[in-house]
């Protein structure tokens, strides 16, 4: 996901995001401890999303302050 799009999302969709992005990580990483991914790379990009994500949760809470 890019940034541009994810100021483009409401709070509410950015937690929504949040929590699939979350609990998509977790599924791919345990998946991935079985036996091992095609792409791992893709563990990097979730973490990052995530990160992207919580960024601007946060940006978005200090502004209304």
């Amino acid at each position: 996901m890019k940034t541009k799009d994810i100021k483009d999302l409401s709070v509410d969709d950015l937690m929504e995001q949040l929590h699939e992005t979350r609990s998509k990580l977790i599924k791919f990483k345990m998946s991935h401890t079985i036996s091992p991914a095609e792409n791992p790379m893709q563990i990097r990009h979730m973490r990052r999303d995530i990160a992207r994500i919580k960024t601007e949760l946060r940006k978005r809470e200090l502004a209304n302050k």
